[in-house]
């Protein structure tokens, strides 16, 4: 486990008061690549320095404390210019990586489909080229660790070309995942089942609630993006109905910029969703920046006009649930509080889903004598069939549907609530 040195810098006291939070979750980050932290380090000062982004007096700093706890990494809490990592490497000795490098090694640790080792292998590249520049340590790390996984270490040895036609083949790659995604989505929408998407922060919750809804038993972890690649399952209401829930990668504040393209082909799932999921831990002191730039992160994909519902994750690690709920007075159309963990409150977000989904909808029975195949062949492309049964001369087949288009089949339906 490499031992590390954390690094944030403020240019004003508003920053300053936000760094302990940031560094906090950077310390995360850098426990969920393997490495130890042994120190953090702030600074304020009006502007980056164009040499170090630091003072030169805290790089001498660093330089004697890395030297006193025998560090072997530090790490920028944010994103540093390919000539001042040269500069800081030269300097301290030691490896240095910053925010983006430390999310996308992340990103190579734990990506198990071929999608997504695709996808991270393009934001590596993209993020490496334009440092392909000189023999420092950046080009020298044959050591392996954190900022060195995936293909990092392998394509800094080869020339710019090389790489440039790497990069146009992974694109090529991943445009045809997009046009299969594309084609699954187009099925979907076909088939008038809906689609709901979870999103928020990382590590807030959103598998433990989609192995909820959808009785499923994917991988859950505390540990920042534990799960990546996104996943599409069938989840069903008690009365039958039913709908497509997808989850996808956690986001984060800072998300590079090399993530979100690459990832183009994942997010692009949630543009597809008729209602979006906002997951969101209670308990986190940075809760509200964490919802922020979820919301940053859904306009900028084109998202921000689907209809969403806020839902209040972890209510049952509140030491005072009704007063707290009290205090926030979140409640109303668009908010919800639950447990993922425990299942309660997920009725309550069931009931508002089914709301939401089929408000436009309503329950007919319909038999269909087989002599008429056509007009059984056509009934799933305007209505969602919840049973279906055979008899000796027609079918039976309970709907879901706009009345609208059941005017033409009048003489087919069943009357009754409940005929069968």
């Amino acid at each position: 486990m490499e031992k590390a040195i954390l690094v944030n810098l403020a240019v004003n006291q508003r920053e300053k008061l936000e760094a302990e939070e940031s560094m906090d979750e950077l310390a995360g980050l850098a426990r969920a690549a393997g490495a130890h932290v042994v120190e953090k380090v702030f600074q304020v000062r009006p502007s980056p320095s164009p040499k170090y982004f630091i003072g030169q007096g805290k790089v001498e700093e660093i330089k004697r404390t890395a030297n006193d706890l025998d560090a072997e990494l530090v790490i920028f809490d944010d994103n540093l210019r390919p000539t001042q990592l040269r500069s800081l490497e030269k300097t301290l000795d030691i490896k240095v990586i910053d925010r983006t490098q430390l999310i996308l090694d992340i990103f190579a640790l734990r990506a198990r489909s071929n999608e997504g080792k695709l996808q991270v292998e393009l934001a590596q590249l993209s993020y490496l080229l334009p440092r392909l520049t000189g023999k420092g340590k950046a080009m020298s790390r044959l050591g392996g660790g954190i900022g060195t996984r995936g293909p990092g270490e392998k394509k800094l040895e080869e020339d710019r070309r090389r790489i440039q036609d790497r990069i146009a083949k992974i694109k090529r790659e991943i445009k045809n995942v997009q046009k299969r995604r594309a084609n699954q989505r187009r099925s979907r929408k076909e088939s008038l089942i809906p689609l709901v998407s979870l999103v928020g922060y990382t590590s807030v919750g959103k598998s433990t609630l989609f192995n909820r809804l959808a009785q499923e038993d994917a991988f859950t972890s505390p540990q920042l993006f534990a799960t990546l690649d996104p996943v599409v399952r069938r989840a069903s209401f008690p009365d039958g109905l039913y709908y497509f829930l997808s989850d996808t990668v956690g986001f984060i504040k800072k998300l590079p910029v090399e993530l979100i393209t690459s990832f183009k082909a994942t997010l692009e799932e949630v543009n597809e969703a008729d209602v979006i999921l906002h997951v969101i831990d209670l308990n986190s002191p940075g809760s509200e920046g964490q919802v922020e730039a979820v919301i940053q992160i859904l306009e900028e994909i084109g998202a921000g006009d689907i209809p969403c519902l806020k839902v209040y994750n972890k209510i049952d690690l509140l030491p005072d649930k009704n007063d707290l709920l009290k205090r926030n007075g979140r409640t109303g159309m668009n908010s919800l509080y639950l447990s993922a963990a425990t299942g309660e409150g997920v009725p309550a977000l069931k009931d508002r889903l089914r709301s939401l989904l089929f408000r436009q909808l309503q329950l007919f029975y319909v038999r269909i004598p087989k002599d008429n195949k056509d007009m059984l062949d056509s009934i799933p492309n305007w209505a969602l069939v919840l049973k279906r049964r055979e008899n000796a001369d027609y079918y039976d087949l309970k709907v879901m549907a706009d009345p609208q288009r059941m005017l033409p089949f009048a003489s087919y339906l069943e009357r009754g609530e409940e005929p069968w």
